[in-house]
């Protein structure tokens, strides 16, 4: 195969908002290096983390929830350390935590044989060498994703994938799949009551499919108008996002919301409960009675990192059919600022695909 010396793909310029997203046609293709494989990019998707990262949301100067400066950014006071690793960015960066895709080259020490294999990329990634110092890499974040023609990854990270789906539907899985099921390999849920907040979204509803697979009786925090769909996924009951929750109900509280109701995910655990978080997008400062941590005998887990088996788990799960993609719209990439307006409104169940190939 001959390959071009560019490629057309989104740039993201800077931390704000969303006129930092730049198509550009000019842009080099990457080369494989030691230990990296090339990828032509199939699909990609759209995740909070990828708006979170273009506002700076991470950083430690904001307070407020991921609504407050999805479309203009957080300002300027973001971009020491607007990343999940707490660092400073570079830019331009390329986007897209979620990849599909086919190995069309291999750098040093790769056997040429990977070549053709259809791809998922591992979103969360143990740093390089050179980031050695922090705790994750993210595709996308800390190195360049999948909002463009091209993209490098290990060897490693690119996992082989058997199915008859398509590279939208597969792009569905990597982000938010991986993020559930970590968070529910790190408490061990089994078969026990389980609340899941913020359950329409990508990683919520993929944690009902999950959470479901192992046995568990899921109960999804959502709005009214989403309750159907979520039950059609898997979830044996619903409760009103603004109702009142029960109290000492659930064994494991899955949190991805965080914000002023916190304390009644809190309440809604058991003595001896697990509380796992792995997102906060109604905001990452709450009130907490440590007296209610100890006496209440309660275990918390906050979920980054993944270990390796987590996302080599959920590729075995989709090639057996145990997971399902959840696709509620798809853009073409170069559409990816209308892509992220949609995500936005937040009136869609699941993910929504970017269209990277043909």
């Amino acid at each position: 195969m001959v390959r071009p010396e560019t490629m057309v793909g989104m740039v993201l310029t800077g931390h704000g908002g969303l006129d930092r997203l730049v198509w550009r046609e000019d842009l080099p293709v990457p080369q494989p290096t030691q230990g990296e494989v090339l990828i032509r990019v199939g699909a990609s998707a759209v995740n909070n983390t990828d708006v979170n990262t273009r506002t700076g949301w991470y950083s430690k100067s904001v307070r407020g929830d991921t609504a407050a400066g999805a479309v203009a950014g957080y300002g300027s006071a973001a971009d020491r350390d607007g990343s999940w690793s707490g660092a400073a960015l570079s830019f331009p960066r390329v986007q897209g935590a979620d990849c599909c895709g086919e190995i069309v080259a291999v750098g040093a020490g790769v056997s040429p044989s990977r070549i053709g294999e259809r791809v998922l990329v591992r979103a969360v990634q143990s740093p390089t060498s050179a980031n050695a110092h922090l705790p994750t890499a993210t595709f996308g974040s800390e190195r360049d994703g999948a909002f463009a023609e091209f993209a490098t990854a290990a060897s490693e990270d690119a996992v082989p994938v058997r199915s008859s789906l398509t590279d939208v539907e597969l792009a569905s899985f990597p982000c938010a799949f991986s993020t559930a099921e970590g968070m529910i390999q790190r408490c061990a849920l089994a078969a026990e009551r389980v609340l899941i907040s913020g359950a329409s979204g990508g990683v919520g509803s993929a944690a009902i499919q999950l959470a479901k697979r192992r046995g568990a009786h899921v109960v999804a925090q959502t709005s009214r108008a989403k309750a159907a769909e979520l039950r059609a996924l898997g979830a044996d009951e619903t409760v009103a996002r603004d109702g009142e929750f029960p109290t000492r109900a659930f064994d494991v509280v899955l949190d991805l919301v965080g914000g002023p109701r916190w304390s009644a995910l809190i309440d809604g655990l058991r003595n001896g409960g697990r509380y796992v978080t792995a997102g906060a997008i109604a905001g990452p400062i709450v009130e907490l009675d440590l007296r209610t941590l100890y006496l209440r005998d309660l275990t918390f887990f906050g979920c980054t990192h993944q270990p390796s088996n987590v996302f080599t788990d959920l590729v075995g799960y989709i090639e057996a059919g145990d997971v399902r993609p959840v696709v509620a719209e798809t853009y073409p990439l170069r559409d990816l600022r209308n892509a992220q307006e949609a995500f936005l409104a937040k009136s869609h169940v699941g993910k929504i695909g970017i269209r990277v190939a043909g």
